[in-house]
């Protein structure tokens, strides 16, 4: 926010994939959209999480100073899928709040979702604080669906502002989010700060998708190599693998309700032009017997 400047250059290094995940090939088991992985990479490899938000709010690497986790989870431990904390809370420079959150289903309520996160989190001012000590909050989503259909972009940015003159009302509130469908939406300054090379990350279902992204950024590089360490790792891989299967039932109950409710619009249509057939008939009767 106020004390965080836009960098005015891209940060890359480009660097060449280590040996062992030279090795990898084929097909990835769990998908990079996945949330416990995505979960996984950020709380396992903090650079990975520093080199995200650089690209997220386009700052310089020197600009961070801590990045901080503040609801981590133990990986590999069982979880309960209907409790499971999806959003990843930041402590950025000890004053910016920031939640980053992989979101694969769309669930239809995700900017009454994504405002209470970022509301719930910008009243945790303590008792015997003043207003101006409240810390900025920063909500991501990182969607694999269109929010708004009517109107894509590929990465958005909401504050409040006014409705005449677009002035600012604050700036400690904002809302972002990356739409992982829409990367060829991607804009120049989007692709400056390589906002589009972490969604081809995310989105890449093989290895050497991977390893094509790790060749142009240090930051991506490291997450590819801790996503292929996690992928070594049972414990973790059981809870991702755990993961896609709530995704497979979610989407299961989904596909039901759409078809129930495109049934239900069938028939609804189907009655109105019955009771339409049925008033012309009457009107038709009505007019005869008046002749």
């Amino acid at each position: 926010m106020n004390n965080l400047k836009k960098n005015t250059a891209a940060v890359s290094t480009p660097l060449s994939a280590p040996d062992f995940l030279k090795a990898a090939s084929g097909p990835v088991a769990i998908p990079m959209t996945n949330d416990y992985l995505f979960r996984a990479l950020l709380q396992r490899n903090n650079k990975v999480l520093r080199g995200l938000i650089c690209s997220l709010l386009h700052l310089k690497p020197e600009q961070i100073k801590s990045a901080v986790i503040t609801n981590p989870i133990e990986l590999g431990m069982a979880i309960d899928e209907k409790t499971f904390i999806l959003d990843v809370k930041v402590i950025l420079n000890d004053n910016i709040i920031i939640n980053l959150e992989m979101q694969v289903i769309n669930e239809y309520n995700w900017p009454e979702r994504s405002l209470s996160y970022l509301c719930r989190a910008f009243s945790s001012l303590n008792t015997g604080k003043d207003y101006h000590e409240v810390k900025s909050v920063i909500q991501i989503g990182l969607l694999d669906f269109t929010l708004f259909p009517q109107h894509p972009e590929f990465y958005a940015t909401y504050q409040f502002l006014n409705i005449k003159n677009h002035a600012v009302y604050s700036d400690k509130l904002r809302l972002s989010v990356v739409d992982l469908k829409h990367m060829e939406l991607a804009t120049e300054e989007d692709r400056l700060y390589h906002i589009d090379k972490w969604a081809a990350l995310f989105k890449a279902t093989t290895w050497e998708e991977i390893k094509m992204c790790a060749q142009k950024d240090e930051y991506i590089q490291e997450a590819s190599n801790t996503i292929y360490s996690l992928s070594q790792d049972e414990n973790v891989r059981l809870q991702c693998e755990a993961r896609e299967d709530y995704y497979r039932r979610q989407r299961s109950v989904q596909h039901y309700i759409e078809k129930q409710n495109k049934e239900l619009a069938e028939k609804d249509a189907d009655l109105r032009e019955r009771d339409s057939l049925i008033a012309e008939l009457q009107d038709k009767i009505r007019r005869m017997q008046g002749n």
